[in-house]
Protein backbone atom coordinates (compact mmCIF):
# COMPACT_ATOMS: atom_id res chain seq x y z
CA UNK A 1 0.00 0.00 0.00
CA UNK A 2 2.85 2.21 0.47
CA UNK A 3 3.80 2.05 -3.32
CA UNK A 4 0.15 3.84 -4.02
CA UNK A 5 -0.10 7.44 -4.49
CA UNK A 6 -3.47 8.39 -2.94
CA UNK A 7 -2.59 11.99 -4.56
CA UNK A 8 -3.82 9.87 -7.81
CA UNK A 9 -6.65 8.17 -6.33
CA UNK A 10 -8.26 11.01 -4.44
CA UNK A 11 -8.81 12.88 -7.45
CA UNK A 12 -10.15 10.00 -9.18
CA UNK A 13 -12.20 8.95 -6.76
CA UNK A 14 -13.94 12.42 -6.07
CA UNK A 15 -14.77 11.94 -9.30
CA UNK A 16 -16.33 8.66 -9.20
CA UNK A 17 -18.34 9.79 -6.37
CA UNK A 18 -19.75 12.70 -8.87
CA UNK A 19 -20.65 10.43 -11.31
CA UNK A 20 -22.72 8.75 -8.88
CA UNK A 21 -24.12 11.07 -7.22
CA UNK A 22 -26.45 11.90 -10.86
CA UNK A 23 -25.96 8.30 -11.89
CA UNK A 24 -27.41 6.02 -8.96
CA UNK A 25 -30.86 7.56 -8.61
CA UNK A 26 -30.88 7.88 -12.87
CA UNK A 27 -29.83 4.66 -13.08
CA UNK A 28 -33.11 3.79 -10.60
CA UNK A 29 -35.47 5.47 -13.08
CA UNK A 30 -33.99 3.73 -16.15
CA UNK A 31 -34.41 0.34 -14.46
CA UNK A 32 -37.91 1.11 -13.87
CA UNK A 33 -38.74 2.54 -17.60
CA UNK A 34 -37.22 -0.63 -19.34
CA UNK A 35 -34.60 1.57 -21.14
CA UNK A 36 -31.19 -0.59 -20.02
CA UNK A 37 -29.27 0.64 -22.85
CA UNK A 38 -30.60 4.12 -23.41
CA UNK A 39 -27.55 5.31 -21.53
CA UNK A 40 -24.82 3.30 -23.84
CA UNK A 41 -26.64 4.95 -27.10
CA UNK A 42 -26.91 8.45 -25.14
CA UNK A 43 -23.08 8.22 -24.05
CA UNK A 44 -22.39 6.79 -27.61
CA UNK A 45 -23.62 10.04 -29.05
CA UNK A 46 -21.95 12.60 -26.40
CA UNK A 47 -18.73 10.63 -27.44
CA UNK A 48 -19.81 11.01 -31.28
CA UNK A 49 -19.80 14.58 -30.61
CA UNK A 50 -15.92 14.80 -28.57
CA UNK A 51 -14.70 12.98 -32.12
CA UNK A 52 -16.09 15.44 -33.95
CA UNK A 53 -14.85 18.44 -31.70
CA UNK A 54 -11.77 16.78 -31.80
CA UNK A 55 -11.94 16.77 -35.95
CA UNK A 56 -12.33 20.83 -35.42
CA UNK A 57 -9.17 21.02 -33.25
CA UNK A 58 -11.31 22.42 -30.13
CA UNK A 59 -9.10 20.17 -27.50
CA UNK A 60 -7.79 23.26 -26.25
CA UNK A 61 -11.20 24.63 -25.78
CA UNK A 62 -12.82 22.26 -22.79
CA UNK A 63 -16.03 24.11 -22.69
CA UNK A 64 -16.67 23.96 -26.62
CA UNK A 65 -16.13 20.78 -26.17
CA UNK A 66 -18.80 19.77 -23.72
CA UNK A 67 -21.13 22.47 -25.49
CA UNK A 68 -21.06 19.88 -28.42
CA UNK A 69 -20.91 16.83 -26.40
CA UNK A 70 -24.05 17.83 -25.04
CA UNK A 71 -25.91 19.34 -28.04
CA UNK A 72 -25.10 15.58 -29.45
CA UNK A 73 -26.59 13.75 -26.27
CA UNK A 74 -29.76 15.86 -26.44
CA UNK A 75 -30.40 15.25 -29.61
CA UNK A 76 -30.12 11.41 -29.10
CA UNK A 77 -32.30 12.15 -26.04
CA UNK A 78 -34.82 13.53 -28.16
CA UNK A 79 -34.95 10.79 -30.60
CA UNK A 80 -35.14 8.63 -27.71
CA UNK A 81 -38.21 10.42 -26.64
CA UNK A 82 -39.97 9.99 -29.75
CA UNK A 83 -39.56 6.37 -29.35
CA UNK A 84 -40.92 6.19 -26.27
CA UNK A 85 -43.84 8.31 -27.51
CA UNK A 86 -44.48 7.22 -30.81
CA UNK A 87 -42.23 3.87 -31.28
CA UNK A 88 -42.77 2.44 -27.65
CA UNK A 89 -43.63 -1.63 -28.97
CA UNK A 90 -39.94 -1.32 -30.72
CA UNK A 91 -37.85 1.46 -28.55
CA UNK A 92 -34.99 -1.23 -27.33
CA UNK A 93 -34.47 -1.98 -31.28
CA UNK A 94 -34.22 1.51 -31.91
CA UNK A 95 -31.77 2.27 -29.08
CA UNK A 96 -29.31 -0.29 -30.27
CA UNK A 97 -29.33 0.74 -33.78
CA UNK A 98 -28.47 4.41 -32.14
CA UNK A 99 -25.79 3.01 -30.43
CA UNK A 100 -24.12 0.86 -33.52
CA UNK A 101 -24.54 4.08 -35.88
CA UNK A 102 -23.19 6.27 -33.14
CA UNK A 103 -20.27 4.12 -32.48
CA UNK A 104 -19.35 3.11 -35.84
CA UNK A 105 -20.23 6.58 -36.84
CA UNK A 106 -17.14 7.73 -34.31
CA UNK A 107 -14.98 4.74 -35.96
CA UNK A 108 -15.43 6.41 -39.46
CA UNK A 109 -14.47 9.38 -38.32
CA UNK A 110 -11.00 8.17 -37.13
CA UNK A 111 -10.29 5.88 -39.60
CA UNK A 112 -7.52 8.57 -40.79
CA UNK A 113 -6.38 9.57 -37.36
CA UNK A 114 -2.99 7.74 -36.57
CA UNK A 115 -3.69 8.05 -32.89
CA UNK A 116 -7.45 6.46 -33.24
CA UNK A 117 -6.95 3.43 -31.23
CA UNK A 118 -5.50 5.57 -28.33
CA UNK A 119 -8.79 7.96 -28.52
CA UNK A 120 -11.64 5.05 -29.06
CA UNK A 121 -9.80 3.78 -25.97
CA UNK A 122 -9.83 7.06 -23.84
CA UNK A 123 -13.76 7.31 -24.86
CA UNK A 124 -14.53 3.95 -23.69
CA UNK A 125 -12.55 3.67 -20.60
CA UNK A 126 -11.66 7.09 -19.72
CA UNK A 127 -8.74 8.99 -18.09
CA UNK A 128 -10.17 8.74 -14.59
CA UNK A 129 -6.94 8.54 -13.02
CA UNK A 130 -5.64 11.81 -14.46
CA UNK A 131 -9.11 14.15 -13.99
CA UNK A 132 -7.94 17.87 -13.14
CA UNK A 133 -9.14 19.32 -10.26
CA UNK A 134 -10.89 22.03 -13.04
CA UNK A 135 -12.59 18.96 -14.33
CA UNK A 136 -14.02 18.69 -10.72
CA UNK A 137 -14.73 21.90 -10.27
CA UNK A 138 -16.81 22.24 -12.97
CA UNK A 139 -18.37 18.95 -13.13
CA UNK A 140 -19.27 19.29 -9.28
CA UNK A 141 -20.82 22.69 -10.30
CA UNK A 142 -22.76 21.32 -12.47
CA UNK A 143 -23.67 18.22 -10.55
CA UNK A 144 -25.15 20.23 -8.18
CA UNK A 145 -27.36 22.09 -10.87
CA UNK A 146 -28.81 18.32 -11.89
CA UNK A 147 -29.43 17.37 -8.50
CA UNK A 148 -31.87 20.14 -7.79
CA UNK A 149 -33.29 19.83 -11.21
CA UNK A 150 -33.77 16.23 -10.34
CA UNK A 151 -35.63 16.75 -6.82
CA UNK A 152 -38.31 18.21 -9.28
CA UNK A 153 -37.82 16.16 -11.86
CA UNK A 154 -38.26 12.82 -10.34
CA UNK A 155 -41.73 14.04 -8.83
CA UNK A 156 -43.54 13.53 -11.97
CA UNK A 157 -43.70 11.66 -14.87
CA UNK A 158 -42.75 13.97 -17.75
CA UNK A 159 -40.31 11.56 -20.32
CA UNK A 160 -39.30 15.16 -22.10
CA UNK A 161 -37.78 16.50 -18.41
CA UNK A 162 -36.57 13.17 -17.78
CA UNK A 163 -34.89 12.70 -21.35
CA UNK A 164 -32.87 15.89 -21.04
CA UNK A 165 -31.86 15.39 -17.78
CA UNK A 166 -30.77 11.99 -18.43
CA UNK A 167 -28.62 13.42 -21.63
CA UNK A 168 -27.02 16.07 -19.94
CA UNK A 169 -25.70 13.90 -17.05
CA UNK A 170 -24.09 11.09 -19.31
CA UNK A 171 -22.54 14.19 -21.06
CA UNK A 172 -21.16 15.46 -17.45
CA UNK A 173 -20.00 11.93 -17.07
CA UNK A 174 -18.75 10.37 -20.23
CA UNK A 175 -15.54 12.77 -20.64
CA UNK A 176 -14.81 11.98 -17.19
CA UNK A 177 -14.62 8.60 -16.31
CA UNK A 178 -15.27 6.93 -20.00
CA UNK A 179 -18.80 4.77 -21.62
CA UNK A 180 -17.87 2.03 -19.83
CA UNK A 181 -17.71 3.02 -16.33
CA UNK A 182 -21.03 5.64 -17.61
CA UNK A 183 -23.14 2.61 -18.04
CA UNK A 184 -21.68 0.50 -15.19
CA UNK A 185 -22.59 3.36 -12.73
CA UNK A 186 -26.18 3.80 -13.57
CA UNK A 187 -27.07 0.09 -13.58
CA UNK A 188 -24.96 -1.87 -11.61
CA UNK A 189 -25.78 -0.29 -8.49
CA UNK A 190 -29.47 0.02 -9.14
CA UNK A 191 -29.80 -3.63 -10.48
CA UNK A 192 -27.84 -4.95 -7.31
CA UNK A 193 -30.58 -3.43 -4.79
CA UNK A 194 -34.03 -3.31 -7.47
CA UNK A 195 -35.86 -6.23 -4.89
CA UNK A 196 -34.51 -3.84 -1.36
CA UNK A 197 -37.12 -1.77 -0.26
CA UNK A 198 -35.52 -0.34 3.14
CA UNK A 199 -32.09 1.79 2.75
CA UNK A 200 -32.15 1.35 -1.15
CA UNK A 201 -30.33 4.59 -2.21
CA UNK A 202 -27.81 4.50 0.56
CA UNK A 203 -26.73 0.40 -0.37
CA UNK A 204 -27.07 1.70 -3.85
CA UNK A 205 -24.12 4.51 -3.48
CA UNK A 206 -22.34 2.34 -1.24
CA UNK A 207 -22.03 0.01 -3.61
CA UNK A 208 -20.87 2.34 -6.46
CA UNK A 209 -18.03 3.72 -3.92
CA UNK A 210 -17.29 0.48 -2.91
CA UNK A 211 -16.55 -0.74 -6.18
CA UNK A 212 -14.92 3.06 -7.69
CA UNK A 213 -12.37 2.86 -4.44
CA UNK A 214 -11.67 -0.75 -5.08
CA UNK A 215 -11.07 -0.58 -8.57
CA UNK A 216 -8.99 1.93 -8.19
CA UNK A 217 -6.83 0.84 -5.81
CA UNK A 218 -6.45 -2.52 -7.83
CA UNK A 219 -5.76 -0.91 -10.74
CA UNK A 220 -3.17 1.23 -9.68
CA UNK A 221 -2.06 -1.73 -7.75
CA UNK A 222 -1.57 -4.18 -10.71
CA UNK A 223 -0.79 -1.83 -13.30
CA UNK A 224 -4.69 -2.19 -14.66
CA UNK A 225 -6.53 0.41 -17.08
CA UNK A 226 -8.53 2.38 -14.25
CA UNK A 227 -12.13 1.97 -15.77
CA UNK A 228 -11.97 -1.61 -16.51
CA UNK A 229 -11.18 -2.47 -13.22
CA UNK A 230 -13.48 -0.08 -11.57
CA UNK A 231 -16.29 -2.08 -13.48
CA UNK A 232 -14.99 -5.40 -12.54
CA UNK A 233 -14.85 -4.42 -9.19
CA UNK A 234 -18.19 -2.94 -8.74
CA UNK A 235 -20.10 -5.63 -10.38
CA UNK A 236 -17.97 -7.61 -7.70
CA UNK A 237 -19.27 -5.76 -4.93
CA UNK A 238 -22.81 -5.29 -5.58
CA UNK A 239 -22.75 -9.37 -6.26
CA UNK A 240 -21.38 -10.04 -3.18
CA UNK A 241 -23.76 -7.22 -1.30
CA UNK A 242 -26.79 -8.88 -2.70
CA UNK A 243 -26.16 -12.38 -2.02
CA UNK A 244 -25.41 -11.11 1.54
CA UNK A 245 -28.81 -9.64 1.85
CA UNK A 246 -30.78 -11.94 -0.11
CA UNK A 247 -29.14 -14.86 2.28
CA UNK A 248 -29.87 -13.50 5.53
CA UNK A 249 -33.41 -11.65 4.47
CA UNK A 250 -31.92 -7.97 5.79
CA UNK A 251 -33.76 -4.80 4.53
CA UNK A 252 -35.99 -6.35 1.59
Amino acid sequence: MDAIDFSILLPAFIAGLLVLATHVPLGMKVLQRGIIFADLAVAQIAGLGVIVAGMFELTDYPLAIQGIAALSALIGAALLAYTERHLADVQEAVIGLLFVLAASGGILLMSHDVHAGEHLKDLLVGQILWVSNTQLMIVATFTTALLLAWRKISQHNDYIEFYIFFALAVTASVQLVGIYLVFASLIVPALATHKIKRWRMPLAYAIGAAGYALGLVVSVWFDLPAGAAIVWMMAMVAILLNAIIHRRKLLT
